[in-house]
């Protein structure tokens, strides 16, 4: 038995609809671009933030509910900008306040769950491409 959420078949939460993972990601992003860490880093990176937002959104349909709308690679993306610890570590915080705002408990902690492998995830793939080792620290954070 794993406690790895990802590998569950369908929707991550029967109450979670498509127009909470839209505000969610709609009010996250606000608050990051106006963040002082990795609002720079956000701001560097993204044109057309219209796009960028409907692009994440669809991520996270993918994730939650299983829709399959997603057709990108979110990996190569993270790995050319100039991320460090702190810049996942603030995205999480981030993350984890704006669901808690935003979900009902349970929904929150679903989405949260996964945030954290998905920055785990990203941060050990960087630490690859560099030669270097990183084990997971996200998904092992105090709930």
């Amino acid at each position: 038995m794993t406690d790895n959420p990802l590998l569950y078949p369908g929707a991550a939460h029967p109450d979670l609809r498509e127009p909470m993972i839209a505000e969610l990601v709609r009010t996250f992003y606000a608050r990051a671009r106006e963040d002082k860490l990795i609002g720079p880093v956000f701001e560097a990176a993204v044109e057309d933030w219209d796009h960028h937002i409907g692009k994440i959104t669809d991520f996270w349909s993918g994730v939650m509910l299983r829709t399959g709308r997603y057709d990108g690679r979110p990996m190569r993306p993270h790995l050319i900008l100039p991320l460090e610890g702190k810049h996942f570590d603030r995205w999480l915080d981030l993350f984890e306040i704006t669901a808690h705002e935003v979900c009902p408990p349970d929904i929150a902690q679903a989405f949260i769950v996964r945030a954290r492998r998905i920055a785990d995830s990203f941060e050990m793939a960087r630490a690859s491409q560099r030669g270097e080792f990183a084990a997971p620290r996200h998904s092992l954070r105090e709930t």
